[in-house]
């Protein structure tokens, strides 16, 4: 009895955590198969240049990863085929490991991504709960002979549920927008804001005199102390955002952007937008001129490539480049919108969600 009451809690400890990092990404598989391209990109330079071409196939990869993390979580829970189950998440485990302790050792991707956009860990600190989770799997398959291998019909029908309703909230996710925005730049924020210190920085400074070290809270004008190192105390002070900006060949327009009202229209890679509801945005742009909004597309491309894309849709705005990463955590939606007042996000649109000119114009004028 005592054997049994350990392992179903040990079971439940996995299934609950695997549960909720899978609902976390299935919000958000966007992000999940952005972060496997970053891997990708890696390995295929590190290890292998093969791992190049799943580039293509991240979103699907993904996809699987994070309703498989939902339904085996549900399984182990529920007690339905748990010695296969057990196998199931020792090979992820195995798997999620291998990448945590690569981020980490090599510093290669610094965000693994765990647990989306909602909770950020260090590479360390996912490799550490990886091996936590890795010696709680191994526990259970230890004692996979004292796993029943079968549960009760409702428990299947419940896993099957779970399935399906996975794959249905994935996929509206990939087809809109993530249900929750767990960024820096979800509606809402002021991005002038969020680029600031939420208080002064503070620093000790550690510092060596004869031959010993010493911190101190303030940099010494004692020209005897030598300069070892200075490390920041207050860390939930820095900008929620670092690395927002836009310009073109005549400068930086972050600034701009930021200032009166904005209908911006993100694209990441020109090669790989999505042009089939580029009409309802043409209508949206043509609706907005002559008002107090003011469009404007920020891509992370060239020059020329932005320049052709105005052109071809007749589009009497401007163009800036962005960094391809910050768009991406900006909209999941390639192009995607964003409203913009006085650098508040008011609203953002998948571009099969494009809004009309009316809807922009009223959102503004609340």
């Amino acid at each position: 009895m005592f054997k049994q009451t350990m392992l179903y809690i040990v079971r439940l400890l996995v299934g609950g955590l695997f549960i909720f990092s899978g609902l976390i990404k299935v919000n958000d598989p966007v992000g999940t198969a952005i972060k496997l391209e970053e891997y990708f990109d890696v390995f295929s330079n590190d290890i292998a240049s093969f791992f190049y071409l799943f580039k293509d196939y991240a979103l699907p990869i993904g996809v699987f990863l994070v309703v498989s993390e939902v339904v085996l979580g549900v399984m182990l829970i529920l007690g339905v085929r748990l010695r296969f189950t057990v196998w199931a998440l020792g090979i992820m485990i195995l798997f999620f490991t291998f990448l945590t302790f690569y981020s980490a050792y090599f510093n290669k991707v610094t965000d693994c991504g765990c647990f989306g956009d909602a909770i950020k860990l260090t590479p360390w600190e996912s490799f550490t709960k990886d091996v936590i989770l890795l010696v709680l799997i191994g526990v259970l398959f230890l004692f996979k002979k004292d796993l029943s291998n079968d549960g009760p019909s409702w428990a299947k029908w419940t896993v099957r549920g779970s399935l399906v309703l996975s794959v249905l909230l994935a996929i509206t996710a990939i087809r809109n927008l993530p249900f929750i925005d767990f960024r820096a730049y979800k509606e809402g924020v002021n991005i002038t804001t969020a680029m600031k210190p939420s208080a002064p920085l503070q620093y000790n400074y550690i510092m060596k005199k004869d031959g010993q070290e010493v911190v101190l809270d303030q940099y010494p004008t004692d020209e005897s102390y030598e300069f070892v190192d200075m490390v920041l105390i207050n860390e939930d002070a820095l900008p929620k955002i670092s690395d927002f900006a836009v310009w073109n060949d005549e400068g930086d327009f972050t600034e701009g952007i930021l200032t009166g009202n904005k209908a911006v229209i993100f694209v990441t890679y020109m090669g790989k937008m999505n042009t089939t509801h580029l009409e309802t945005i043409d209508a949206m742009v043509q609706g907005l001129q002559g008002s107090e909004i003011s469009p404007i597309l920020v891509a992370a491309s060239s020059v020329d490539e932005i320049d052709a894309l105005i052109s071809d849709r007749k589009w009497d705005i401007e163009g800036y480049q962005g960094d391809a990463t910050v768009i991406k955590t900006i909209m999941r939606s390639n192009p995607g919108i964003m409203l913009i007042q006085d650098g508040v996000v008011l609203k953002k649109y998948h571009y099969r969600n494009t809004p009309s000119p009316e809807e922009v114009k009223s959102l503004f004028a609340r």
